[in-house]
């Protein structure tokens, strides 16, 4: 009997360990038995009319409430849990930015600008769930945690200087957000690789592994965006909910020496690219944890015009829509989806879809795009295009002006209130300055159409913080009401430059200093792509981010603003010439004190007579008999050698003299 017991007590303890590494694995999920952590990726890619691609990577993963208070997590990263729990974070965004997004060329009334397309440098906000009195602290914690966590400077943006706190202008407003920016931030690998740690395959599987480092920085504009939400968990004792969402957008430029030999003669022929001479890599297969691995190709309403115009009729939604007149794909999609109707816009942009499922090692996914005609096309632009420069001359002072030209007919505004017996265009602009940068806000000007207007005419609503010396920044929110005939309209304001601390001066202090972007922002128009999608069992995370009413929202250029900067080679000036002083005085002082001038005399005589040989030697001595006279031969030194002569003592006193009128004179 005890030999069967032991098999049955090694196999209970056998099963008990598979038990708890099972529970440990799934933390995650609730004791319900509810819903586990999921981990969605995507990929999106669209052609633009200056000859350009985007593409846009897409992550998402997604925590429930549990009541594992944050220890264990199967594919959501712990340490984004630890953030959310330890400082309350409610939401927050960090993107890192290389280059400027083109709103002329790239449009700016799509999903993807509005939401992805991001300042230069580094940009937070955050809104916290705590109470007012702790929100400061709890920022200043947060940034020296993403510092870390990302290897970035974003520490920087702990001091009151750096950050303000919006009332209304920027859309997550409320009076527990936080908002910052470092213009003058570096993005470069170090910043890429952490956040390629956060998801559950990293770069080595699924679409990720495209995310090649040359690639990604050779293009003209890149942003990496880390995007979260807490959602309430609804009952006591368990942490709530996390929706982590990590985009990364690229624009790259093709190789096009294979389309210029094919249409040497053609002046807008698109390039044509494949994702493996993209990026230098195919998709061998999903990640084995992802719910969907999908790929969209993009064409956007105007793309869509032009083709339906060139070949009058419906192509792209064909029996072989991948190969038409116009382009033709490399593989064969899955699917296909048109947009719904709007009323701004007659033409419906076309997505296609590319499931990574059915790829693998042996059959790689490497899509490619020939295209057959050239093809001119424009994207669908914002309401207004908004462009920021500085106006004035001189150290003392100058001004910042924001431009608004409008970019669609009159018609389209007529579609954003059509219900009001005037029509008007709402728009918002956020704007922050430094400290050092003295804004007069009662010098606020307003010019529609080249005509002054009066203030209280166009400005509906205006909020203003002005700033404190060393202590915080100045910050100004308004929302203007302009005429939908509206085809330029400009804001001036007027500052004075301040002056600095030299222990407050950057290294590179004559570059200039930055202004941060203007945010302007369009409340009555929203970025919305609707798509038609029968399953709504494999519902993507991107096509339904697309769906959200999100306002259309543009960045404004970083204004590089010059101060008066001192001569910073001065203090190099005064070190060395008074190290070349001290120098001077101590060596003429040692040579005083060391010096004994009757001994060098007599080295020099030995020198003398040793060079004459012992013949003339033997001469001199007998003419010294025969005159009478006795040789001097070597004598010992005499007392008074040993002391310092007049003229050593005059020496020194003199050197003492001058170092102390040169001390004097500087202190």
């Amino acid at each position: 009997m005890a030999l069967l017991r032991r098999p049955l007590l090694l196999l209970l303890l056998i099963v008990t360990h598979q038990f708890l590494q099972f529970r440990i694995a799934f933390g995650s999920v609730n004791e319900e038995g509810l819903k586990q952590e999921e981990f969605y990726e995507e990929l999106l890619l669209k052609p633009f009319p200056d000859r350009k691609l985007l593409t846009h990577f897409h992550f998402q993963s997604s925590a429930p409430p549990s009541t594992s208070n944050g220890h264990h997590h199967h594919l959501f990263p712990k340490a984004i849990s630890q953030l959310v729990l330890k400082f309350q974070v409610k939401e927050m965004e960090l993107s890192f930015t290389q280059g400027r997004w083109n709103y002329e060329s790239w449009g700016g009334f799509d999903p993807i600008p509005s939401s992805n397309a991001k300042p230069p440098g580094v940009e937070l906000w955050a809104v916290f769930g705590a109470p007012q009195h702790l929100i400061d602290a709890l920022w200043k914690n947060l940034t020296h945690t993403l510092s870390g966590l990302f290897c970035a400077s974003i520490n920087f943006l702990e001091s009151s200087t750096a950050y303000s706190a919006p009332e209304w202008s920027f859309p997550p407003a409320s009076g527990k957000l936080r908002y910052g920016t470092l213009p003058r931030e570096a993005v470069c690998t170090e910043n890429l690789t952490p956040w390629l740690k956060l998801l559950p395959c990293r770069d080595k599987a699924g679409i990720s592994m495209l995310l090649d480092r040359p690639s990604i920085y050779r293009g003209f504009y890149h942003s990496q965006r880390l995007h979260l939400i807490s959602t309430g968990s609804g009952s006591e004792g368990m942490d709530p909910g996390i929706i982590l969402e990590q985009t990364l957008t690229v624009v790259l430029q093709p190789d096009s020496q294979r389309a210029s030999l094919a249409h040497a003669s053609e002046k807008h022929i698109q390039p044509r690219w494949s994702l493996s001479s993209i990026f230098g890599k195919r998709i061998s297969g999903r990640c084995v944890l992802a719910e969907t691995s999908n790929v969209y190709f993009l064409l956007d309403r105007g793309l869509v015009a032009e083709l339906e115009h060139i070949h009058k009729e419906n192509v792209l939604i064909s029996e072989k829509f991948w190969t038409n007149p116009s382009f033709e794909l490399s593989a064969k999609p899955d699917r296909i989806f048109i947009e719904e109707s709007r009323l701004l816009s007659k033409n419906a942009s076309v997505l296609y879809k590319f499931e990574i499922e059915k790829y693998s090692e042996s059959e790689p996914f490497d899509l490619g795009l020939f295209w057959k005609t050239p093809v001119v096309w424009l994207c669908q632009q914002a309401p207004l295009h908004a462009s920021r420069f500085l106006m004035g001359s001189g150290n003392e002072r100058g001004a910042i002006a924001i431009s608004l030209k409008s970019t669609q007919s009159s018609e389209a505004f007529m579609g954003s209130n059509s219900n009001d017996e005037r029509c008007e265009l709402r728009v918002d602009v956020f704007q922050v300055v430094p400290w050092y940068v003295k804004v007069y806000f009662h010098s606020l000007q307003v010019f529609v159409d080249q005509q002054p207007k009066a203030v209280s005419d166009i400005i509906e609503k205006i909020h203003v913080s002005p700033s404190k010396d060393k202590v915080s920044p100045g910050v100004m929110e308004l929302v203007l009401t302009l005429p939908c005939s509206v085809s330029s309209a400009v804001l001036t304001i007027e500052f004075d430059k301040g002056f600095l601390h030299i222990d407050e001066y950057p290294p590179d202090a004559n570059q200039g200093f930055d202004i941060p972007s203007a945010i302007v922002s369009f409340p009555n128009f929203h970025a919305r792509m609707v798509f038609l999608e029968n399953d709504s069992l494999n519902k993507s995370p991107l096509l339904s981010k697309f769906q959200e009413k999100s306002p259309v929202m543009s960045y404004t250029e970083v204004l590089l603003v010059p101060l008066t900067t001192p001569d910073f080679s001065m203090p190099y000036n005064v070190i060395t010439i008074t190290c070349t002083v001290f120098a001077l005085y101590f060596g003429s002082l040692l040579n005083a004190l060391r010096r004994r001038v009757a001994e060098e005399e007599r080295f020099l005589k030995d020198k003398a007579a040793k060079k004459m040989g012992r013949i003339p030697l033997l001469l001199t001595k007998l003419f010294a008999k025969l005159r009478g006279r006795h040789l001097e031969g070597p004598q010992a030194p005499p007392a008074s050698s040993s002391f310092i002569n007049s003229k050593s003592v005059l020496k020194v006193i003199l050197i003492a003299g001058l170092a102390a009128c040169w001390q004097y004179y500087f202190s």
